[in-house]
């Protein structure tokens, strides 16, 4: 659980700054916060000059120890705007916060700076709820990206993934009398582990603590001059070896045009890099074709969000979606003994008013979404760097001119992919009829759920047929969706059957029900097995997949990465029966 931070405030010269109750220290200088931030942070990781020279597909990775207003992060965000070159560079940030400010009080506090404040509108606007884990803030137009990490620092490091080094640290947080546990050699260890030769280091603290520490993994230290009237700063490097290596665009291979597909495509077009999409019937033919998705997670407690693939998901996909015009803010009634995830998560609480009459126990979720995936799939496919071709591959090799290549087969990835696990079909159907009687901006989620698909239909959904994987349309499928329904709201007439319309797919699903994402050899890379949940999976598991293949932060600890794994079954499972049987 995530205590928000609790702050006193003093005024000085008519500002107000922040004060930590927790640690009985300021946020930032009383002399002038961000000149501060500039001369320790910026000046001492020498950063003008080097993300100056970044060169074209660089990727430049900050570090920080605590998140605090974010003040660090965006005078970093600031000078990146006024030196970053002319190319395809990315400036990344990752920080940590055990005490996150609320929104309200990040405001105020941020309300000091102006010349701030575009950049801090930005980031206000993404500001994660305070749930633990990992939440990844892009703002591609910028070429910058940050992971904001909530949770202990002894908790958060440890399960950082290794994939990618950090190449500057800000080693900010309160001062070490205030806030011993932050400066422990625990956390420097991980720190280190995540930094490599010529990885450079700044902070306002010389506490001997800081400085052995850096020492002992051999960092070398100097004490330049300090801030105003602080006598000396730590500025710290790695010593640096010959090892760059010169990047470029990438040429990535997409199979298939899924809603998996198109969001992989998606992360490497915004990164620079030149995607073909191979599909051999047309976009969205599969699983991911319905006139509607509904992005409705089942949250799960809240000492588990923080490698709950569900709930990490979730949080990313709101912010990924807002940026095209196939989406819908909504919010979702979801029925359910729900009190105790009530009172631990913000976006839920109880119902007081609602469109259907009930006696079932229910919750609003106030944060949900709606997209209408065929529109999706026309803004995705704009991107002046993704080319679609309708050509069905059989042989992998044909592609070997790529530098990379992504199977996003569903079904098909095992006959694509030697050993790769089994993925059982699930048949699905939605239905839909005419019906104005709900608002657009609410769903009912209750097993199965409703919601209107524009104003004067509503769409209603979905059976579930493991092992089944034909798609033709049925009386006894519209009629399971209805059943559903009615055992929950059973006041609220719809037209009768024989008038309604449907679309029936198959899902992929693996034997453990996660999906299937990451490397199968250096060239080759599965990402299927989504389920029923893929326009809620895709966009974080397209982050994951691009961190791994560009060598990139990654916004999940490293344990989910591991459950994802194609390779985390050991030999592929032979299954006793057909793993697909016709409709009886």
């Amino acid at each position: 659980m995530i205590q928000t931070a609790t702050l006193q405030w003093q005024q000085i010269d008519g500002i107000d700054i922040p004060v930590s109750t927790q640690f009985g220290d300021v946020y930032f200088s009383k002399d002038n916060g961000l000149l501060e931030t500039r001369h320790v942070f910026l000046n001492g990781n020498d950063l003008t000059e080097r993300l100056s020279k970044l060169d074209d597909y660089d990727y430049f990775c900050v570090g920080e120890t605590g998140f605090g207003t974010g003040l660090n992060i965006l005078a970093l965000w600031q000078l990146w705007q006024q030196v970053r070159p002319n190319n395809h560079s990315h400036l990344h940030a990752i920080s940590v916060e055990k005490f996150p400010l609320t929104r309200a009080d990040l405001i105020r506090a941020l309300s000091v700076w102006t010349e701030l404040k575009p950049l801090a509108d930005q980031i206000i606007e993404q500001y994660p709820s305070p749930i633990a884990g990992c939440h990844r803030l892009n703002f591609p137009k910028e070429r910058f990206s940050l992971d904001l990490w909530l949770g202990d620092a002894h908790d958060v490091f440890p399960v950082i993934p290794k994939i990618f080094n950090v190449n500057a640290w800000f080693l900010d947080g309160f001062a070490p009398s205030c806030n011993p546990e932050l400066w422990e050699e625990n956390v420097l260890n991980h720190i280190v582990r995540l930094s490599a030769p010529s990885t450079t280091f700044a902070s306002f603290s010389v506490a001997g603590v800081l400085k052995r520490g850096l020492k002992a993994h051999g960092i070398h230290i100097t004490r330049p001059r300090g801030f105003g009237h602080k006598r000396e700063m730590l500025k710290a490097i790695w010593q640096p070896e010959n090892i760059y290596q010169p990047t470029s665009q990438k040429h990535i291979a997409v199979i298939g045009a899924g809603i998996a597909g198109l969001n992989i495509a998606w992360a490497f077009a915004q990164r620079g890099h030149q995607v073909s999409i191979f599909e051999k019937d047309q976009p969205l033919a599969g699983g991911s074709g319905n006139p509607l998705a509904l992005l409705n997670p089942k949250l799960c407690p809240i000492e588990q969000a923080p490698e709950h693939l569900m709930t990490l998901s979730w949080q990313y996909a709101l912010n990924h979606y807002t940026q095209f015009k196939a989406f819908r803010a909504i919010q979702v009634e979801q029925i359910g003994e729900l009190q105790q995830l009530i009172a631990d998560y913000p976006q839920l609480e109880q119902v007081t008013t609602s469109a259907l009459e009930t006696h079932h126990p229910r919750a609003q979720l106030k944060h949900a979404g709606a997209i209408s995936p065929h529109q999706l799939k026309d803004e995705i496919l704009e991107h002046p760097l993704i080319q679609l071709y309708q050509q069905n591959i059989n042989d992998l090799s044909a592609l070997d001119h790529f530098d990379h290549i992504i199977v996003c087969t569903a079904l098909a990835n095992p006959t694509l992919i030697d050993d790769h696990p089994i993925l059982k079909p699930i048949r699905g159907q939605v239905s839909w009829c005419t019906s104005n009687q709900l608002p657009l901006n609410q769903a009912f989620s209750y097993g199965g759920y409703c919601m209107q698909l524009d104003d004067e239909q509503l769409i209603l959904g979905a059976s579930f047929h493991p092992n089944r994987a034909d798609t033709e349309v049925t009386v006894e499928d519209h009629e399971h969706n209805l059943a559903l329904l009615e055992k929950v709201y059973p006041n609220y007439k719809l037209p009768t059957i024989n008038t309604w319309q449907g679309r029936a797919s198959v899902r992929a699903q693996s034997l453990d029900y996660f999906p299937t994402v990451g490397k199968i050899n250096n060239k080759v890379y599965s990402f299927a097995g989504l389920g029923s949940k893929g326009f809620l999976f895709a966009p974080l598991c397209s982050e994951i997949l691009v961190a791994d293949i560009l060598k990139q932060a990654c916004p999940a600890p490293q344990k989910l990465i591991e459950k994802l794994s194609p390779l985390r079954f050991k030999k592929k499972i032979k299954p006793k029966k057909p793993y697909y049987k016709k409709a009886p």
